[in-house]
């Protein structure tokens, strides 16, 4: 398949790209967005141990968006400098690298997500719904690994619509699944939120699937020998140094995830429950910036290959300025409809009402998370992605750990302390990293005259 991400207008490049990834982010999201409604129809002890089990699950994605970030980066660097026999290697070996991954994931994680959800405080019922769902999900990170791995494949050559057609049809599978798994029926024996949990990992199964077939029907990746699947050394120490830096980013916003629950649950199960629906939200306000994070990436990668800075720079004022625009679009949303869009998932009244305070003050962070999002993007195709780690332990992890407190107990903000405590911790991380990039595509810039 060729490729056009050198050389097409930016403005057309990025949407291209972003319009099916972002679409597919919707429906994704939605998928998730349909196993908390049917947790919440289970109980709200059920509902809370799935916000519990989001940052376990994370994990996972946080492994993986790592791996697909860094294949992302080395075959779009390999496809920018017109070395095909490069790029076919790093994508036999990101096969390789999610496949060792998966395996110690699955095992790590079966052993310690008990010691985990003890330390977050889950008890009795509480622990027995976190760990039937994540034992399950576990049991199944394989194809969630193979799954970032090919979309990376994908993505590396701007083709973003194969990924988009697997998220649309998982999430309509999905439906049908959840309740099926959940309930029981037609044989199968009612199995509560492990079912909601194997229909997960029973989309995924046939993701793999599809997704393969697609690489090799578009030409995609070379002809795959078993060979070309042995570990090199080389190749996977190069996945790892511009993969981990990306994964640990995404594991700092699982120990946020931790961080800010840990916090909510002095406040009772409802407090955590509404912070679960409340991100849910949020994360829908988001998905088109999702969109522009997966073509920042790719055509950043590919013309950092080429030499290309000017179409990097152009490529982050195009999606900055999309970005903007959507997020103030999410933020109208949720101040607006944050009662009814709280409602949806849950009759709970104190729940409602602890998550209305949350959306009521996050709507104001979705524009620094477009900042914050696409800039660090535009970092990882320049294979400089240790700095997103950085922001990434000062936004997640020493911030809160400061500012929750500060808030909460100190000044007696209570509750409604953590949320502005994320407020002030992402915007000032948002501009941070805004004058951190405009000084390194500067220094880029600089270096090129110079050779």
């Amino acid at each position: 398949m060729t490729s056009d991400l050198t050389s097409a207008p930016i403005p057309q490049l990025v949407r291209r790209l972003a319009i099916p990834a972002g679409t597919g982010f919707f429906f994704n999201t939605m998928f998730n967005v349909v196993d908390t409604w049917y947790g919440g129809q289970l109980s709200t002890s059920a509902l809370a141990a799935m916000s519990l089990s989001f940052p376990v699950f994370f994990l996972i994605l946080a492994v993986g968006g790592g791996i697909s970030t860094g294949a992302t980066t080395l075959i779009g660097n390999a496809l920018g400098r017109k070395d095909q026999e490069e790029a076919g290697l790093y994508m036999s070996q990101s096969l390789s690298f999610a496949l060792i991954h998966a395996l110690l994931l699955t095992i790590a994680g079966l052993v310690a997500a008990p010691y985990i959800f003890i330390l977050m405080g889950a008890r009795g019922e509480y622990l027995a719904h976190a760990l039937s769902y994540m034992n399950v999900i576990f049991a199944g990170s394989i194809f969630f690994l193979l799954n970032f791995v090919m979309n990376a494949l994908l993505n590396s050559h701007g083709n973003t619509l194969p990924y988009r057609n697997f998220l649309i049809g998982g999430f309509f599978l999905n439906l049908i699944l959840d309740p099926w798994f959940m309930y029981g029926g037609a044989g199968l024996p009612a199995l509560g939120l492990a079912g909601i949990a194997l229909a997960t990992v029973f989309v995924h199964v046939l993701g793999v699937v599809y997704l393969f077939s697609q690489i090799v029907k578009t030409g995609s990746m070379p002809p795959l020998r078993i060979t070309d699947l042995r570990p090199r050394w080389s190749y996977f120490r190069e996945l790892f140094r511009q993969g981990f830096p990306s994964a640990m980013n995404m594991m700092t916003i699982s120990l946020g995830i931790f961080i800010i629950t840990w916090f909510a649950g002095r406040f009772g199960e409802e407090a955590v429950a509404a912070y679960g629906i409340g991100t849910r939200i949020v994360q829908i306000a988001l998905l088109p910036v999702m969109g522009l994070n997966i073509a920042t990436l790719a055509l950043t990668a590919q013309n950092f290959g080429a030499e290309r800075i000017d179409r990097i720079r152009e490529t982050l004022r195009v999606s900055l300025c999309y970005g903007v625009i959507l997020a103030l679009t999410g933020t109208a949303g949720a101040l607006f409809f944050s009662r009814e869009l709280m409602g949806l998932f849950t009759a709970d009244r104190a729940v409602i009402d602890a998550g209305v305070g949350f959306l009521t003050i996050e709507a104001y962070v979705l524009p620094a998370y477009v900042f914050l999002y696409i800039s660090i993007s535009a970092m990882q195709g320049v294979k400089m992605p240790l700095f997103g780690l950085i922001i990434g332990l000062y936004r997640q992890i020493a911030g809160p750990a400061c500012v929750f407190h500060l808030f909460t107990t100190v000044m007696g903000l209570g509750l409604i302390g953590i949320w502005w405590g994320i407020f002030g911790i992402t915007w000032s991380a948002a501009l941070i990293v805004m004058f951190y990039v405009s000084r390194t595509l500067a220094t880029l810039e600089k270096d090129l005259i110079r050779i």
